[in-house]
């Protein structure tokens, strides 16, 4: 027997981690390993399927930045590029405020537009391109920019009671499902050079009186009054209930344009989306729906340029 230690009739117990320390002694030292990539952790599939769903609201599945906040109703919108700014001066177009990007490359626009700003006594800041950028929210402006208040709408009836204060049957132009700004510009244009008395549009799912129908508007919407609805369907049976006509526009529609007789009579005219054209609801409240005859080879017409060509004949039909 050794000496130093006395026997126990046991065999030796094996060195290594005993019960309850969970091995600490041997991995004390080892940490975690490397940080696995994204897609390896517990979260990653959750927080894609999230961003994924976003994406599919907004119509849009190639962005996976944030979402963008919705514009307040009554936050003011911004016209840019020199030409519309020149435009929306001369028309007289509401203005806080002109913005003009320091060293900006002068021209007869820049300087017209820095006349008119003065003269109206609308506030004239210069301020950094980058600062105008986000304020302007990527618009292509050119080094200059209009900032304009919140639209003022019309209620319903007040179109009527313009066509009235006018002694003119009353031309009344209302859009459907039409969500581009740039659409109801150039609508605004149409109903401006051939007579009618103000746009309808619905507060939900419809372009409104922003910025760039602004700039397509080429600033006639200075001089034409826009009415918003908070049902569409409701305001077209107030205005038959008024005496109107409503005559919907649409390609599938049976009759064509120049053959309605009611052309002359009190009209509320309306134009449906390029791609859905007229709603089920709106349809069924339309005394007519008449289509534009045009070639086969053509399947529809543009939401503006559709209006456009209605307003004519309406016109051509009034003209004494």
């Amino acid at each position: 027997m050794a000496a130093g230690g006395r026997a126990s009739g046991r065999p030796a117990k094996k060195k290594g981690p005993s019960k309850g320390t969970g091995g600490q002694k041997r991995r004390s030292l080892e940490g975690k390993g490397s940080t696995p990539p994204a897609e390896m952790r517990h979260w990653y599939k959750d927080k894609a399927r999230t961003e994924r769903i976003v994406r599919e609201e907004r119509g849009d599945g190639r962005r996976t930045g944030p979402v963008r906040q919705r514009r307040s109703d009554d936050a003011p919108e911004y016209i840019g590029g020199r030409n519309p700014v020149l435009e929306a001066l001369q028309a007289g177009v509401p203005t806080n405020a002109l913005y003009i990007a320091q060293r900006i490359d002068n021209d007869d626009r820049v300087r017209d537009a820095i006349k008119i700003a003065a003269e109206r006594g609308i506030a004239l800041l210069e301020i950094s391109r980058d600062k105008l950028d986000r304020m302007t929210d990527g618009l292509a402006h050119q080094g200059i920019a209009l900032q304009i208040p919140a639209y003022d709408y019309a209620h319903p009836s007040d179109l009527v009671e313009l066509a009235h204060e006018a002694a003119e049957a009353p031309l009344i132009v209302a859009l459907d499902s039409v969500t581009d700004p740039r659409n109801l510009g150039a609508i605004a244009r149409s109903a401006t050079a051939f007579g009618a008395h103000g746009l309808l549009i619905p507060s939900r799912r419809s372009a409104g009186v922003t910025g760039g129908a602004w700039k397509t508007s080429a600033g006639t919407l200075a001089n034409l009054r826009v009415a918003r609805a908070a049902n569409l369907t409701a305001a077209l049976r107030e205005y038959r209930d008024a005496g109107l006509f409503v005559i919907g526009l649409d390609g599938a529609g049976e009759t064509d344009i120049g053959d309605v007789d009611l052309l002359t009579e009190p009209l509320v005219i309306v134009v449906g989306s390029e791609g859905k054209g007229l709603s089920r609801l709106v349809r069924e409240h339309c005394d007519v729906v008449t289509r534009i005859p045009m070639q086969a080879a053509a399947e529809s017409l543009n939401a503006g340029v559709a209006a456009g060509v209605a307003l004519y004949e309406v016109a051509r039909h009034r003209r004494p």
